[in-house]
């Protein structure tokens, strides 16, 4: 998957989601998204900046993420996905990924 695809689904479920409350980064070693969740809605780019919790994870697996064919847990487990900063924020990517 493309990642300007990625980006554009990552926008519309962040838009319909509540805030996060928090910043959170996906690093796919190259391109990032950065969902800014402190305001009252979801701000989605692609500008390198500290967040709370950066997630490194590879497009196919946050494909895989996003449409449940992949188990978090699981990926995380195994390393497919590494986790830095506040743990609680990579949790509420259930609430994100819902839509």
């Amino acid at each position: 998957m493309a990642f300007e695809t990625i980006l554009s689904k990552v926008q519309g479920l962040a838009a319909t989601a509540p805030a996060l409350g928090k910043s959170l980064k996906f690093d796919f070693g190259g391109n990032v998204i950065v969902i800014d969740g402190k305001g009252d809605t979801n701000v989605v780019s692609t500008d390198d900046k500290e967040v709370d919790c950066a997630i490194s994870v590879s497009m196919d697996d946050l494909q895989g993420l996003m449409s449940g064919s992949v188990n978090p847990m699981m990926a995380f487990m195994s390393g497919k996905i590494k986790v830095k900063g506040d743990m609680g924020v990579a949790m509420k990517l259930q609430t994100l990924f819902k839509g």
